[in-house]
């Protein structure tokens, strides 16, 4: 039966996948990867040898509607990206969309993400967050910083290593000098850092260092002050 298969993979320990991910990518007839070469190291770690084809940013546009007749011609495909959960700032959302048009079946299974650590982490109320991922890069975001900086609940962005910096000097100017953010890299990995403090402290700390992998930065609500802040 046709089906698409939305399949979190590792964010860092190639051990955090559930058995049923492994059963799955092993029974797919194809499957779409964001990095074919990434994904190649964790099927070649579990002996996956099936059919893998690059989807991402850049081509998902042009390559959904091959998709969807590839799926209704009757494939089962499982979509990875390199690391979490498919949909989350990550290439997914376009085809799921397009399938439930096209009345075919989606199926996404539980697995990794690297927010839900961080924020475990980060000791910040949890109960309600706010996830933002990506800030913009250019246009609109200084708008969305000045949205932001009334929120009262915990807000969760994604960011990369060569604009932390510039990140949290912006999050000082528009969130305020005393609020506590955490900053989560390299997660589930062996150089994992979580580090905790206000934005001035974090800068020194990471302006100090060659700075790596994928970060998290989890910042505390408004008024939402915890025993020790």
């Amino acid at each position: 039966m046709s089906k698409l298969i939305i399949i979190p993979t590792p964010i860092g320990n190639l051990k955090d996948i559930t058995f049923r991910a492994i059963e799955v990518l092993k029974e797919s007839d194809l499957i779409l990867a964001e990095d074919t070469r990434k994904t190649g190291i964790l099927l070649n770690h579990y002996n996956i040898e099936n059919k893998t084809e690059a989807y991402h940013k850049f081509n998902e546009h042009k390559k959904v509607q091959s998709i969807i007749e590839r799926l209704n011609s009757g494939m089962q495909i499982g979509l990875v990206t390199d690391a979490g959960t498919p949909g989350i700032s990550d290439p997914g959302f376009l085809l799921v969309r397009e399938c439930i048009l096209n009345n075919i079946k989606v199926e996404t299974l539980p697995g990794a993400t690297a927010f839900v650590p961080a924020l475990i982490n980060s000791g910040f109320p949890s109960e309600k967050f706010c996830f933002e991922g990506f800030l913009p890069q250019k246009k609109g975001r200084t708008k969305r910083l000045k949205e932001l900086s009334d929120e009262k609940r915990t807000m969760i962005f994604y960011e990369s290593p060569h604009r932390l910096i510039k990140t949290l000097k912006q999050f000082e100017e528009y969130f305020g000098k005393d609020r506590i953010i955490s900053v989560s890299r390299e997660l589930t990995k062996i150089y994992e850092e979580n580090i905790r403090g206000k934005a001035e402290e974090l800068i020194n700390h990471f302006n100090e260092k060659i700075v790596k992998g994928e970060i998290v930065i989890i910042v505390e609500g408004v008024g939402k002050k915890i025993e020790g802040d």
